[in-house]
């Protein structure tokens, strides 16, 4: 039921006669390729961000805050992996697999969620998610403060998008918010899978064998 009411929420805000979707900002970002409307102006801060395993990559992270509202998009740029990982003068013997470069792209969405998880509070909502075929999760939390975060994480061609919104108790859910993310080719169009195996998650995988290779004989 509450999936269903936030569809409903989504609706409104999206109908013509919503002031408050008329007061929003459509944004667009070249750089890492994404779309989103947003009540205000960005601010950009260049981060890093270490990855399950123990790689440091770098990011973006696009906020804007109105009283104890919070809105933010954050870009992790997985695309450079395969470098860094062979580069990491830290890595042990355990994390030395030549496939884990790939391996950390591939589950940056469900460690992502893990972190999202243990800052705590309640979660309420913890499902897989998806936009125009790209394949995430959703999130869900209720805050220490009684606050609401909701939050979506997706994972298109090596770049990880961590979308949140943050609002009082009592609040309409931010669902205007976070479920307008657009991903965007280098042209700046929008992209729109018709199935999801169209969809990169990984820049420059390995190519796999067909199945029937695989097989032991």
């Amino acid at each position: 039921m509450r999936f269903i009411r936030l569809i409903a929420v989504v609706s409104m805000l999206f109908s013509s006669g919503s002031s408050v979707a008329q007061d929003w900002i459509h944004y667009f970002n070249s750089t890492d390729l994404f779309s989103i409307h947003t009540p205000g102006e960005f601010e950009v801060q260049d981060i890093t961000y270490p990855s399950e395993y123990g790689a440091i990559f770098p990011a973006r992270v696009y906020t804007y805050e109105d009283g104890a509202n919070r809105y933010s998009v954050t870009v992790v740029d997985y695309t450079d992996s395969q470098r860094i990982h062979t580069a990491r003068t830290d890595r042990t013997e355990a994390d030395y697999l030549s496939v884990y470069w790939e391996v950390d792209v591939r589950a940056s969405v469900a460690y992502a969620a893990w972190n999202l998880r243990r800052r705590g509070g309640e979660v309420t909502y913890d499902a897989y998610h998806y936009i125009d075929l790209v394949e995430g999760h959703q999130l869900q939390i209720t805050n220490d403060d009684l606050s609401r975060t909701y939050a979506g994480i997706y994972l298109h061609d090596s770049r990880l998008y961590i979308v949140e919104a943050t609002v009082p108790p009592g609040s309409v859910p931010p669902g205007f918010f976070q479920q307008s993310l657009q991903f965007l080719d280098e042209a700046g169009d929008r992209i729109r899978y018709r199935n999801y195996s169209d969809a990169v998650k990984v820049r420059n995988a390995r190519v796999r064998a067909p199945r029937e290779a695989n097989r032991e004989r």
